[in-house]
């Protein structure tokens, strides 16, 4: 059998299978347990409609009768080709009648085993709740409701989502930083996995920065991703550990901190990534543009290259490889001072001039290259707050 649900998506020109959420296998989970529990028969499927308009038919899987009143079943997840670090667990739900007299049916639900516990304000749910998010919650509650309504039930009944491998899979994910101890979120706006899906980079990203800034915070250090937490490490330890990826996603974290009322950011890069800021280019993933040689070449001609000097940098394949052309022709700072400028000005452009900005430009083999804007002023920020 193969991966997914038997629907696909073309990602670069390559057939990728649709998977399903954690929210999904806990909706179904808590519906099987449910028609067990008053059928009183074992189920080998469930079907469940998403709010992506896709039904699931799924495997149940695991089905313990922990009482008359009380059910425990399992689906496994399935993410497609997605590389979801929750992709085949197992994602349990106990279904118990509490009391069967009552005017209207009242559902609880909470989280046990593996399903993270909030600890800080500025999430989805509030601090002491299960980290089950708004849509899964829905989804378990509308799925439950379904079947107590088919039984003219109006009573009272517990719902209870664990997942036992959250507890180690958790320690590879933000949840801890972000204020999720013991366990994974349940998470999924459209109960459907979708392979390398940017909208759930961008909403990570999201969740991360408001969880920040509902803490107290009003400066932020962000980076697109490893280079520059590594660079961090060593060259600005105190800020490490507080630095957001942002990935290739500039201008929506841009946006968005604009919505949060961020004060100030530290932008810390790599020079091959935000050397595309320089020409306005917000989202620098190299299937969206890679100008980086042009943009480059461009600012060493303000800075008083010759033609050769700016054949030999088009010519180059990384951005290290310019910057020894730059070097070797003594004209390395004041391009990168001609970058950092460019830099600056777009992204004030993106945000109005409503946020101040430091920038700090660095490459693997020459270390930092330059800085520029409020580089000084937000890092005091940064280690006051």
């Amino acid at each position: 059998m193969g991966k997914g649900i038997g629907q696909y998506v073309l990602k670069d020109n390559k057939k990728l299978a649709l998977g399903y959420t954690t929210g999904s296998c806990a909706a179904a989970a808590s519906k099987a347990a449910a028609v067990i529990c008053f059928t009183k028969e074992d189920i080998s499927k469930i079907k469940l409609m998403t709010p992506k308009g896709i039904l699931l038919d799924l495997d149940v899987l695991e089905i313990s009768h922990l009482s008359e009143n009380e059910i425990k079943c399992a689906i496994k997840k399935d993410a497609g080709d997605d590389p979801d670090v929750t992709d085949g667990i197992m994602v349990y739900s106990t279904f118990k009648i509490v009391s069967k007299e009552g005017s209207s049916l009242k559902i609880n639900l909470d989280g046990g085993v593996g399903v993270g516990r909030v600890t800080k304000p500025g999430l989805e749910q509030a601090v002491g709740d299960a980290a089950i998010n708004k849509v899964p919650r829905e989804m378990i509650k509308e799925a439950v409701r379904e079947i107590c309504e088919e039984n003219d039930f109006l009573g009272e009944v517990n719902i209870t989502i664990e997942i036992p491998e959250g507890v180690e899979i958790s320690k590879r994910t933000f949840n801890p930083r972000l204020g999720i101890e013991g366990g994974i979120s349940v998470l999924g706006t459209s109960g459907i996995v979708e392979p390398m899906s940017e909208e759930a980079l961008i909403a990570s990203i999201k969740l991360e920065m408001r969880q920040k800034v509902n803490s107290g915070l009003k400066y932020l250090v962000i980076t697109p991703g490893n280079y520059g937490k590594s660079f961090l490490s060593t060259n600005i330890p105190v800020l490490s550990d507080d630095a957001l990826k942002c990935s290739n996603f500039v201008g929506e974290t841009l946006d968005y901190a604009l919505e949060l009322g961020v004060k100030g950011i530290l932008f810390v890069s790599h020079i091959g990534k935000f050397v595309k800021v320089a020409g306005g280019i917000m989202n620098t993933h190299s299937k969206n543009a890679d100008a980086r040689m042009e943009i480059m070449a461009a600012n060493a001609l303000r800075a008083g290259a010759y033609n050769e000097t700016l054949k030999e940098i088009m010519s180059c394949l990384t951005t290290d490889e310019a910057v020894n052309v730059l070097k070797k022709h003594d004209i390395l700072d004041n391009t990168i001072n001609n970058i950092l400028e460019k830099i600056l000005f777009y992204l004030n452009n993106r945000t109005y001039g409503n946020i101040d900005f430091g920038v700090i430009l660095f490459s693997n083999e020459h270390g930092e290259l330059g800085k520029a804007g409020k580089v000084d002023e937000i890092c005091r920020e940064l280690c006051t707050e």
